[in-house]
């Protein structure tokens, strides 16, 4: 670290260290808390900016920060961007050598670094106990990312987290930080319990991520579905969830046949495999990644722009976790997630094998209710985690697949739910959606021969409709509140309501659809459909025209992708048509200057053997090309530069640019 910032303002080291020109969301009003020494828990999304509530504090503060991490393999990364940055940071885990994890440690007992990441495991170790109790040692702040680990209802609990307690008391007068992405009611009282947080400071962030459009679809052909979506992410980085490692080697292979760029990531690859999949990820080399949810939470790369999950996730906070692994820089994104009645049943399978499977049952209960709702999904994610969203006041039309499809059409299914709430009377109100859908269906299964219901006037009556219809016109049903889900088994009960609207013959107008958002909602998010949603036009329907250099990649696919990027990023909230824009001539030179930077800084990461993104990220370079610096001055005032930066890559910057 070139400067002493050790009591200066914050505002100060946000400028000057990391190049930005005003905080975000609660980062001001929490770094205040550190810098008075206020436990504080703080509850922000993931690409909120959650690092630099500690980074800041740790440069002020005179004594050393101690991060503590459950992300072994997201620890080098961090402090490969605080070294670039110009900030001394060290990290203390198996992967070093016992040279380096000497000298890193000797860094600490000289007063030369500021920021140690350090494991739960490794916090408690004898090692890193004797360093951080050295008379030279003075420990600031205590941080624990990735809080949730503490509680046993997050949902990636880590029993080692419940020992830093012990430790954090050993050093009374550090302040501790708590931070997570993802924390209901219950999961924030056991982190301040579980962590001895003395009288906190609780902020809670917006869980809004606006850039990241939330589409839900049922599974049709599912890889059609998927393969349209990448589609509309030419050229750009995704991550694709699957719920077991077979399905993950099946839909990499399929994607590879196509002539997509994929790799596959899952417990049953060896660590090495791992680890070289990870890393091709993480540098750009591979566009997508196919993945159990054992991939993720380890990735800080923030030019993800598509999430698609292949099968349903077991809950929402698995599903808010994983959507926030793309757009952390800000920049539009897309969250597919494709479901079927299939798909509960295998979560379902596992339930026996559940600590608590009632939990189980109801974080998936409200899943499914999100993956079948008919009103702003945004709204309805944020309702789970105690947040109000109002689509009107926000005037946000393109949010999700649902609102911008605009006024939801309504349809006539006044005899669909009169025989379904019959038959739910019929049966005695003792059976959920899928068995009540089975008697209209006729089905002669030995649950309904045994109970004789295959005798009942409303048996086999309701072929008009497939079992997936009527699963979605039970949630309808729900919706409106003419029925009720009651009980561990989702019975169905019919309310007052709907008594009333089925004795009164009432006409009944629900928005059903069971079809796939048009192409029309999908446009209207600003981001690029090709025509040829078949795959037979001149490119064999690849992603990319047949390889045309080194990285496998023509340079009219990337441009396209910086062009498509551009436009959605000047329309905000999704607001752009591409197809529309394209009217109107792009401004070819600055295209060529982006994918001349993107150049430069892969060649460069590759010569300092670190991700691109710790160079500077999509947001830097698209705002480099819109600004030309032509000067030192003017490179700082471009977003994400800092001193540290604009010295150490300032005149090749500035190079690149001069040649267009």
């Amino acid at each position: 670290m070139n400067k002493d910032y050790i009591g200066c303002e914050p505002e100060k080291v946000l400028k000057e260290v990391f190049g930005y020109d005003s905080f975000r969301l609660l980062q001001r009003k929490i770094i205040s808390n550190v810098l008075n020494k206020k436990d504080t828990l703080a509850i922000m999304p993931t690409g909120g900016g959650k690092s630099l509530c500690y980074q800041i504090p740790a440069l002020i503060f005179d004594g050393i920060t101690v991060v503590v991490s459950p992300l072994i393999s997201l620890m080098q990364d961090q402090v490969d961007s605080l070294l670039a940055s110009g900030v001394n940071a060290v990290f203390l885990n198996s992967t070093l050598d016992w040279d380096k994890y000497l000298e890193s440690m000797n860094s600490i007992r000289r007063g030369e670094t500021k920021i140690l990441y350090v494991s739960p495991e490794g916090l408690s170790s004898p090692k890193i106990q004797d360093l951080l109790h050295d008379s030279r040692v003075k420990v600031s702040c205590i941080t624990i990312d990735e809080a949730h680990c503490v509680s046993e209802w997050g949902h990636d609990f880590r029993p080692e987290f419940l020992e830093i307690s012990a430790v954090r008391k050993q050093f009374s007068n550090a302040v501790c930080l708590a931070l997570t992405a993802t924390a209901t009611a219950q999961v924030r009282a056991d982190i301040i319990q579980n962590l001895a947080l003395k009288e906190p400071e609780v902020e809670i962030s917006s869980f809004d991520r606006a850039n990241i459009f939330l589409s839900v679809a049922r599974k049709n052909d599912a890889v059609s579905q998927v393969v349209d979506c990448i589609r509309r992410h030419w050229d750009e980085s995704g991550i694709i969830y699957c719920f077991s490692r077979k399905q993950v080697d099946s839909l990499t292979q399929v994607l590879l046949n196509l002539g997509y760029s994929a790799l596959n990531y899952h417990a049953g690859l060896s660590d090495e495999e791992r680890k070289n999949h990870q890393n091709q990820f993480i540098r750009d080399q591979v566009q997508i990644m196919v993945a159990t949810l054992a991939f993720g939470m380890g990735i800080d790369k923030p030019n993800v722009r598509f999430v698609i999950h292949y099968d349903l996730p077991k809950s929402l906070e698995q599903y808010y976790q994983e959507i926030g692994r793309a757009g952390r820089d800000g920049l539009p994104s897309e969250a597919l997630l494709l479901y079927s009645g299939a798909d509960i049943f295998k979560i379902r399978h596992f339930f026996t094998d559940a600590a608590d499977p009632q939990k189980s049952e109801n974080l998936l209960q409200s899943m499914t209710d999100y993956a079948s709702a008919r009103e702003c999904r945004r709204k309805k994610l944020l309702a789970y985690f105690g947040e109000s969203y109002d689509n009107e006041k926000e005037k946000n039309a393109h949010c999700c697949d649902i609102c911008s499809k605009g006024p939801a059409v309504l349809s006539d299914m006044t005899i669909p739910c009169q025989k379904f709430m019959s038959c739910i009377i019929r049966t005695n109100s003792h059976f959920g959606a899928a068995y009540i859908a089975d008697v209209l269906l006729g089905s002669r299964n030995k649950k309904i021969l045994d109970n004789s219901h295959n005798m009942i006037s409303t048996w086999g009556i309701g072929r008009e409709l497939d079992k997936a219809q009527w699963m979605e016109l039970a949630s309808l049903l729900i919706e409106k509140n003419y029925l009720v889900k009651t009980g561990d088994y989702g019975i169905l009960m019919l309310t007052k309501e709907g008594l009333g609207v089925l004795k009164n013959r009432d006409k009944i107008l629900l928005p059903f659809e069971n079809a796939l958002p048009s192409e029309k909602s999908l446009k209207a998010t600003g981001t690029f459909v090709p025509k040829n949603r078949a795959g037979t036009g001149s490119s064999g329907g690849l992603l990319f025209p047949k390889p045309s250099g080194k990285n496998g990649k023509s340079k009219k696919s990337s441009l396209r992708a910086d062009f498509v990027l551009l436009k959605k990023t000047e329309n905000s909230s999704f607001e752009g048509n591409v197809e529309n824009s394209q009217k109107k001539s792009p401004d070819q030179n600055t295209l060529l200057m982006i994918s001349g930077l993107k150049k430069w800084r892969k060649n460069k990461a590759e010569e300092m053997n670190v991700p691109p993104y710790v160079i500077f990220g999509d947001k830097t370079l698209h705002e480099l090309a819109a600004k030309k610096p032509k000067s030192m001055d003017e490179l700082l005032d471009c977003y994400g530069i800092g001193e540290n930066k604009a010295a150490k890559f300032g005149k090749e910057i500035l190079e690149q640019i001069q040649k267009f």
